[in-house]
């Protein structure tokens, strides 16, 4: 996302895009827990060997500021020298970026042995949290009576904004969000730290950061090094600073200890990272909105997209690097929500849900002070998703225009740009803002092309514009009825041109002959700029009745929650939303089919075993075949395994954005890297239970073992102290 600069205003952004709450939980039990809620967590019943302030303490030095995010992922510091550990799949898109045919780091991997070799991580940003204050008074206070749902929605975004400004503008360090915990009854203001400057230090190959590709993911048993180094950076005074050749290593105030001893079956294990989101606080319309309409959807859509891109990449070996991180992350969502579907079906947890709401409707109706205050509670959240479910067609196909078509995408942001500058009075001012933003505009556009070819656009557009001409009744799009398409292939047809015709559809033209000077960018107009136009003007109507479904949902969602948690007896965790959590529970197998028993460690063996099948998936290097054979294991070796552990198999409570999270033992060190969730796991976004949540990571050993026996990148270890 970026905004525009003019004199004494900022423009529209150019895309779409302490105790503070009384928790308690049985033990172990799903959650994860927020920092001012570990006392209530039962850590040391469970078996934690530590103080729960060595964990977190606010005002002194504790293991969660070793935790960072990186991006959309979680990373921990293993060294004073701002070592990051994550996952490859974190740092995925930074290696295709540093990438080339010449220089395939990405198939071959990085090692840097000084700090001189390190290289730009580009896209990669590192988020430290500094403190956080609850600020629920202040915005429900801002809302309390206003009844018109859009305008509700309209001053809690505003409020969130406004507070996290202040708290910018009182420290100029640091950036700050106000995060909803529960939706329409609790928000938290985060103050964060923010490192620029990442850099790759050690990425392994391909073929052991990725070993069993798509086959095996979200699959156990797993054998993946799925790991990777990087390198925090700042100025000389310590301050934030973007990439420069005179920046230092970040000095952390806290870096894990690795234990390379690893853990055994049924030892205790935490976990510290930034969880994405759940949603397991909601109705069972919810439920049934994702199994209906958005996973079937989505992954129908992204399976036809990586065809696509496959296709293409497969004439070029350029073009198949630049469509990597793409084909990779749809591959990702894609069999994650097809593994949700196969949850929901499986639990029929809609039907579960159901019979939870129609008792809370009972206890309502039981009760005369809730019935007067929540009486037709139920049935407003009914009302308001048959509407949701009716519109959802629509909903979803705006919803991935944009992401799914690159060239529109670039023709919205050139159009935003030429109508800032048409918005300015007079030809200086117009050039001021032309000039102002220029960089930016093509720094932004530069990302885009980065993973553009033309030929999969006008596929997938062709499909996007075939699948809108059949939207009907209420879902049909004005811009399409207005056009007259007679058949769903003329409306294909006509979106193909528009990009086959169009100077966007190369970088260099767009540059040379459109970006080139502001009377050039003010005077152009095509097909496809008209037609984002249009479409961009009905999304705008769309979305203002979506805000307003917003407003209503954040109110009713409030009380839900609320009476829920009458009923129920007790105080809910809030669902995650990207902020520091911790999880814990045991190393644990589990049986996910009948008469089947999962062990929660992988080896060495299984790797090569999956090696003969010769599936191209399973092929790995040679060297660790060698030194396997070799029994070469050092001092990696888990002895009643006879063999060096890859992977490791938990039930803790981990979704999104737990990727790269740190697994600690009892005594708070570091024991491997969460990567990923069994297939029946991936439902924990919505539900999470004993016999079937369980989480993937790699064990600490296996990341020792590459490292110092494949990669001979021993100054890694020595680094972290090992």
């Amino acid at each position: 996302m970026i905004r525009l600069k003019a004199k004494g205003s900022l423009l529209c952004a150019l895309l779409w895009s302490v105790s503070l709450f009384n928790f308690s939980a049985s033990i172990p039990d799903e959650g994860m827990f927020p920092l001012s809620e570990l006392s209530r967590a039962g850590l040391k019943k469970a078996g934690l060997k530590i103080a729960e302030k060595d964990i977190y303490n606010p005002g002194q030095i504790g293991l969660v500021d070793a935790l960072v995010q990186v991006s959309g992922c979680s990373g921990s510091f293993v060294s004073p020298n701002g070592l990051i550990i994550t996952n490859h799949h974190c740092a995925f898109s930074a290696v295709q970026l540093a990438s080339s045919p010449e220089f395939n780091y990405l198939k071959n991997g990085f090692v840097a042995h000084t700090y001189e070799q390190e290289i730009e991580a580009q896209g990669l940003t590192i988020r430290i949290t500094k403190s956080y204050e609850d600020v629920s008074e202040e915005i429900l206070n801002a809302v309390a009576s206003i009844d018109d749902p859009a305008e509700r929605i309209n001053v809690i975004h505003k409020m969130r904004s406004e507070i996290a400004k202040r708290a910018e503008a009182e420290d100029p360090t640091i950036k700050a969000e106000v995060s909803e915990m529960f939706i329409g009854k609790s928000y938290v203001l985060f103050r964060y730290q923010t490192i620029e400057d990442v850099r790759l230090v050690y990425v392994p190959r391909q073929d052991i950061g990725e070993f069993g590709g798509e086959t095996d993911n979200w699959v156990w048993p797993r054998h993946t090094g799925d790991f990777s180094f990087l390198r925090a950076y700042v100025a000389p005074d310590g301050s934030s600073a973007k990439y420069a050749k005179e920046n230092v290593p970040y000095q952390p105030k806290k870096h894990l200890k690795v234990n390379p001893k690893g853990v055994n079956e049924n030892d205790f294990v935490f976990i510290l990272g930034y969880p994405g989101r759940t949603f397991r606080h909601r109705p069972a319309q919810y439920v049934e909105y994702q199994q209906k309409y958005l996973l079937p959807y989505t992954s129908e859509l992204y399976d036809f997209q990586n065809q696509q891109m496959l296709a293409v990449g497969k004439e070029d070996p350029k073009t198949e690097l630049a469509l990597a991180t793409r084909i990779k992350r749809n591959a990702n969502v894609m069999k994650n929500y097809r593994g949700k579907l196969k949850g929901l079906q499986n639990l029929d947890l809609v039907g579960s849900k159901r019979k939870e709401d129609e008792a809370l409707t009972k206890f309502i109706a039981s009760k005369p002070d809730l019935k007067a205050q929540y009486g037709t509670l139920m049935a407003d959240i009914d009302k308001h998703y048959q509407v949701v479910f009716e519109m959802a067609p629509k909903e979803l196909w705006f919803n991935n225009i944009y992401s799914s078509m690159s060239l529109l995408r670039i023709a919205y942001t050139i159009q935003d740009f030429k109508e800032a500058i048409l918005k300015q009075n007079g030809l200086q001012a117009q050039e001021e803002v032309f000039a102002l933003n220029i960089n930016q505009v093509k720094e932004y556009l530069d990302n885009i092309y980065g993973s553009y070819d033309l030929t999969v656009d006008k596929n997938i557009a062709r499909r996007m514009f075939e699948d809108a001409y059949q939207l009907d009744g209420s879902n049909q799009l004005n811009y399409f009825a207005k056009k007259n398409f007679t058949r769903k292939e003329e409306a294909g047809d006509y979106i193909v041109a528009a990009l086959d015709k169009s100077k966007l559809n190369r970088k260099e033209t767009l540059y040379d002959m459109i970006l080139k000077d502001i009377q050039s960018l003010k005077h152009y107009n095509d097909e496809l700029l008209t037609t984002q136009k249009g479409l961009a003007a009905e999304r705008e109507t769309f979305d203002a009745e979506q805000k307003r479904r917003e407003g209503m949902l954040n109110r009713l969602m409030g009380d839900y929650v609320a009476v829920k948690e009458q009923y129920q007896a007790k105080n809910f965790i809030p669902d995650a939303n990207s902020t520091l959590r911790l999880t814990f529970g045991n190393i644990k197998g589990y049986s996910p089919n009948d008469a089947t028993y999962m062990r929660p460690f992988t080896t060495i063996k299984g790797l090569i075993e999956k090696g003969n099948s010769g599936l191209a998936e399973y092929e790995y290097p040679e060297s660790i075949k060698t030194a396997w054979l070799a029994k070469n294991f050092g001092a990696y070796l888990k002895k009643d395994l006879n063999d060096v552990p890859v992977n490791i198999l938990y039930n803790m409570d981990t979704t999104g954005g737990n990727s790269g999270s740190p697994i600690m033992n009892a005594h708070g060190e570091l024991i491997g890297v969460n990567f990923d969730r069994a297939y029946d796991a991936t439902i924990n976004d919505f539900a999470w239970s004993e016999d079937y949540s369980r989480s993937i990571g790699v064990d600490i050993r296996y990341v020792l073992w590459i490292a110092d026996k494949i990669d001979n990148a021993q100054f890694i270890l020595k680094e972290m102290g090992i």
